[in-house]
Parts: structure tokens; C-alpha cells; sequence
């Protein structure tokens, strides 16, 4: 299964079932200071704009070396609390299909180029070493771990779509 594969089941299995939540669900955190359904999907809609940027300059230069983002702060200054929920949920469906076309229309010696100057163990959701080979693929596949991470701490039943083992970084 390819990554676009991977973020596709995944998004097509979860997105009806958010639909499903009620406004109040979607509202109450889903444990006693944990966020929302909508400050996860929310910050999820913000991984995908950042992570966007990444797999677009990955293929624009020789490192993978990127900013970071403060996390609680996007989310916060979004107010994704106070937005409707159905349209928050078609805008984190529509971000991650389309991420999903990227992911797909990168030519696999872009994709698989390993790669040693790095920053990922600093935005990355998987544990990666400085100067550990690792490649967009790598990035791309940590990504929707991230998401399903995520869409678990909504629901376990989200995140039960069929999923590609991702590979440690120094894998092929």
C-alpha cells in the first residue's frame, strides 16, 4: 500500500464516523484536560498545512530540514472550539485528500532518496536519530501514523481502517 493509499483508507474510514458526532461530542473534551474532537481534528488540519509545505520543499531541495510549529498555540488561535463541526470535519477531509494526491505524484526517486542532513527528529512523530538515513516516504508515512495517533484519541474505531506498517527510517 502506498502512503496516498494509506492516508486515503484512513480518511475514508474516519471521516463519515466524525460526521456522525454530535456538536456537543464534538465539543467535550475526550478526557479530563485532553483536547476536543474539534481541537484534535482542528490540529490535525494543522499538521496537514504544515506538513503540506514539507513534502512540497522536500522535493525542492536536498535536505529534509523544516521549521517546526507551536502546536497548542495554532490551535488556540484558531478557535477551533467555536467552529461548526461538520465543516471543520469536510475541510480536514478535503486538506488530507489532497495531501494524499501529493503524496501520490511524487516520483518514487524523490520519494525513496535517503537522506542524513535532517531535522526530523525534531518534527517528526516517529522517533528518528540526527543523521539517521530517512526520506520523504519516511516523513510521508510518519504522517498518517500521526494522524490515526490522533483519530485514536477520538475514537479507537477510527483509526481501524487497514494500515501500512510504517518502516523504521532505515528501512527501504
Amino acid at each position: 500500500m502506498t502512503a496516498g493509499e494509506d492516508l486515503r483508507s484512513a480518511i475514508s474510514h474516519a471521516a463519515p464516523r466524525l460526521q456522525e458526532l454530535s456538536p456537543e461530542a464534538a465539543a467535550a473534551p475526550v478526557a479530563p484536560g485532553k483536547r476536543s474532537p474539534k481541537q484534535i481534528i482542528g490540529h490535525l488540519v494543522d499538521s496537514a498545512s504544515n506538513n503540506h509545505r514539507r513534502f512540497v520543499l522536500a522535493q525542492l531541495k536536498d535536505d529534509l530540514r523544516f521549521d517546526g510549529y507551536e502546536q497548542d498555540g495554532w490551535v488556540d488561535v484558531q478557535r477551533y472550539t467555536e467552529t461548526k463541526w461538520s465543516g471543520l470535519v469536510t475541510l480536514w477531509e478535503a486538506f488530507n485528500l489532497h495531501m494524499a494526491w501529493v503524496m501520490d505524484t511524487v516520483p518514487d526517486a524523490q520519494r525513496l532518496r535517503k537522506v542524513t542532513d535532517h531535522n526530523l527528529e525534531a518534527v517528526s512523530w516517529e522517533d528518528v536519530q540526527p543523521g539517521e538515513p530517512v526520506s520523504l516516504d519516511f516523513m510521508m508515512r510518519d504522517y498518517t501514523g500521526h494522524l490515526r495517533n490522533h483519530l485514536r484519541q477520538i475514537d479507537t474505531d477510527l483509526s481501524h481502517a487497514p494500515a501500512y506498517q510504517l518502516e523504521t527510517a532505515t528501512d527501504g
